[in-house]
């Protein structure tokens, strides 16, 4: 029954993405992609914190250039296979389900090379600005300055990456975090750069409220 649960959930996720315009290529990517998902998901609970762990562990086995494709779908199935129609037509209107994906990447890099960069990096004000504001809004909630540095030191590693970006808009941001999360071996090094750039984001975007998102459960540490 778990297994049809499964089948279900990806013939209904693909047949929505062919409605609304996706490439037979791109179609049949992702559906090797939950092939892959669906094996592993066979007899967990349909909960968030199984599916999140599931992910995390498949992903460790996906190619570095396919993560945002990939996480992408991830997040775009488990309303399905958890059976949520309101989530799914939340979805479906906002922000809708990605059938175009950009052709744009960062540059590759190592976490090496982008760590040593930062050394000698030259920031624009456009750049700076977010820093500043993210910078004050860690001290304001007591954050010690080695966390705050540490902080400071991953959120620029996201703005090197988005330097090439043709838009700033929250695919490009995306694009660039899924695509900046492998190189990142280590796991508690991963999770912190995903609560750094979940709550960078807010500075980066212009939020007005961005200080309030810093140090909340919600910013989270998970790859979806």
């Amino acid at each position: 029954m778990n297994e049809m649960r499964e089948k279900e959930a990806i013939d209904a996720y693909l047949k929505l993405l062919q409605t609304k315009g996706a490439s037979s290529g791109l179609l049949h990517k992702r559906s090797l992609f939950l092939d892959q998902l669906a094996t592993n998901l066979r007899g967990h609970a349909p909960d968030g914190e199984s599916y999140r762990d599931v992910v995390e562990t498949v992903m460790e086995s996906v190619p570095a250039d396919c993560w945002h494709d990939s996480l992408t779908t991830a997040r775009e199935f488990y309303p399905f296979w958890v059976k949520d129609f309101k989530a799914i037509a939340a979805i479906n209107i906002n922000p809708g389900f990605d059938v175009k994906p950009t052709d744009w990447k960062p540059v590759q890099a190592t976490l090496k090379l982008l760590s040593d960069s930062l050394e000698t990096e030259k920031f624009e004000a456009s750049e700076n600005w977010p820093l500043k504001a993210y910078t004050q809004a860690l001290r304001f909630e007591g954050a010690e300055q080695s966390l705050v540095d540490t902080r400071i030191k991953l959120a620029k590693i996201i703005l090197i990456r988005l330097r090439t970006a043709p838009d700033k808009d929250n695919k490009a941001y995306r694009v660039a975090v899924d695509l900046t999360l492998p190189l990142f071996t280590i796991k508690h090094s991963r999770r912190l750069f995903l609560v750094v750039v979940r709550e960078f984001y807010h500075f980066w975007s212009g939020n007005p409220n961005a200080a309030s998102m810093v140090f909340k459960e919600g910013s989270g540490s998970t790859l979806i």
